[in-house]
């Protein structure tokens, strides 16, 4: 037992482990942000006594694939080796699931998108299925992206540090934020429905940033983000103007 705690916790006097593990924990928290953003839209469509279960089973999934495939470590790791080339692109089990993922994200936001500018065609809610089909259904369309999310993340952790227990502590920590933050996004998206469509304008750019990631494209998350922040910040300063003229 005390080979085992020497072994795993040996980097506690390595301040550079400890700068690794804050560096981290701020990129999970930042990756998991695009999680949020999906659940909090697609549970706030749900009624309202099953919205808290499924985030909080949405999340509590998400921490569950990711402490799994941490466990599978050196499995992830070769899902970056190239399983076929296509118009001289290497494509890896990675670039796939980026691929679908992002595809499943375009097509979920442009649905409700259009459902938001053209509200009396309600063939195409972003959960029609959910609605009708009851938690379930929102259930397993979060799974699906936690998949997704979940794959880019560990890879990044993998590529952060080689300490097993530094992307532990960092993946446990960037999930208990996303389940604190969780409400509080929520009800901010659902008292004010002009962030419903900037929130959806961000799933679509994520969507197609996946998608180009997979095909060999990659587009630094600082700008992904930076463009989001902006947004937000545009966003923010009409609301403001809006309550001051009520006033």
């Amino acid at each position: 037992m005390t080979d085992f705690l020497a072994t795993h916790l040996d980097w506690f006097a390595d301040p550079t482990a400890w700068v690794a593990l804050l560096t981290l924990v701020v990129l999970e928290i930042v990756l998991g942000i695009d999680n949020l953003i999906f659940i909090s839209i697609l549970t706030n469509k749900l009624p309202k006594d099953q919205q808290q279960r499924a985030r909080t089973i949405g999340i509590g999934a998400a921490l569950i694939m990711r402490l799994l495939l941490l466990a599978t470590v050196s499995i992830i790791v070769r899902l970056t080796d190239p399983v076929f080339s296509l118009f001289g692109h290497g494509f890896s089990w990675r670039d796939l699931i980026l691929i679908a993922g992002g595809l499943f994200l375009v097509w979920k936001a442009t649905k409700e998108i259009h459902h938001t500018v053209d509200p009396e065609d309600h063939k195409d809610t972003m959960v029609g299925d959910a609605v009708s089909m009851g938690i379930g259904a929102a259930i397993f369309q979060i799974l699906l992206l936690d998949l997704v999310f979940s794959i880019d993340s560990i890879i990044t952790a993998v590529g952060m540090t080689d300490e097993i227990a530094i992307m532990y502590i960092a993946v446990i920590v960037a999930v208990t934020v996303m389940l604190l933050a969780v409400n509080p996004l929520s009800n901010f998206i659902a008292k004010n429905p002009t962030i419903v469509m900037l929130a959806l304008g961000f799933l679509l750019m994520i969507g197609m940033t996946l998608i180009a990631d997979g095909m060999g494209f990659h587009v630094p998350k600082g700008y992904i983000y930076a463009a989001m922040g902006f947004s937000a910040l545009v966003e923010g300063l009409n609301m403001l103007a809006r309550r001051r003229k009520k006033r």
